[in-house]
């Protein structure tokens, strides 16, 4: 499906979580030399989406998946759909719409035609390292700390040697946490920052999770814990994570993020 030039875009409707044994049954130089597909999604999808913007340098889109495409795209963001059918050096901005799902979800079997997300919770983007404002710049890569990990320091995930073609000024590096608690999402980026997954970071973004707290540790102290060495600025509760709403990133996009007490954004150019 990805050489079949007829096919424009790969967007699993879930699931993935052994994805990583397909890693090495792909012809990676074949890959390379395919017309671009898109590949579209997040969570498991981390597996195979940031392998393959790194190793073939194809733009992915860590955006919804498949079941979560019919709802409604709240005020600031962005349909994955209209991102891929946009021209190459097309430009937008994505704003935080300041609301987000606290608990639940939907149960598309009993209520398939469900179109509108149930935004319980306010909230906002949340620097961690510092109060000052953020204005940084980088192309895009990242994706779900909890398959990601398993792949650091593994010629699958060599940020490094994509910086160095792509993107010699550095990147903006994002990473968000599905269910694991506090703990283990701080061994993981302790793992994956001394494998060089950070090192040419110039900022690096969280997505807002509702994984669990540990008692002595919160999500927020453990990104923290692992990453606060860098030097870099760390912004939190960015809605590219396991909590809807949405806001799809494309890998290998070049990206401008601002942060302030009255501007929160990230816009991103399909260069």
């Amino acid at each position: 499906m990805l050489t079949d030039s007829t096919i424009k875009a790969i967007v699993p409707p879930w699931g993935g979580e052994t994805a990583i044994d397909l890693l090495p049954l792909l012809d990676w130089d074949r890959l390379r030399e395919a017309e671009p597909t898109w590949l579209v999604g997040f969570s498991d999808m981390s597996t195979l989406i940031t392998p393959m913007t790194l190793l073939t340098g194809t733009a992915t889109v860590h955006g919804n998946n498949l079941m979560d495409t019919p709802y409604r795209v709240p005020e600031g963001l962005r349909s994955w759909l209209d991102i891929v059918a946009a021209p190459r050096g097309h430009q937008f901005t994505q704003t935080p719409p300041g609301r987000h799902r606290a608990i639940g979800f939907d149960d598309f079997a009993a209520f398939p035609g469900i179109r509108e997300y149930t935004l319980d919770s306010v909230g906002a983007w949340t620097r961690l390292d510092g109060s000052g404002d953020v204005e940084a710049e980088g192309r895009l890569i990242g994706g779900c700390i909890e398959t990601l990990c398993n792949l650091a320091g593994t010629a699958y995930l060599d940020v490094s040697a994509f910086a160095r073609n792509e993107s010699p000024d550095g990147l903006l590096v994002y990473v968000e946490a599905a269910d694991d608690n506090a703990f283990t999402i701080c061994r993981n980026l302790h793992g994956m920052r001394l494998a060089g997954f950070f090192d040419q970071a110039n900022a690096v973004l969280v997505g807002r999770t509702s994984a669990p707290d540990n008692r002595s540790l919160s999500q927020h102290e453990a990104v923290l814990d692992a990453l606060g060495s860098l030097n870099v600025p760390i912004i939190a509760d960015i809605e590219c994570g396991h909590v809807p709403p949405y806001m799809p990133i494309v890998n290998g996009g070049y990206g401008r993020i601002v942060h302030t007490p009255g501007r929160s954004e990230l816009t991103q150019t399909l260069d």
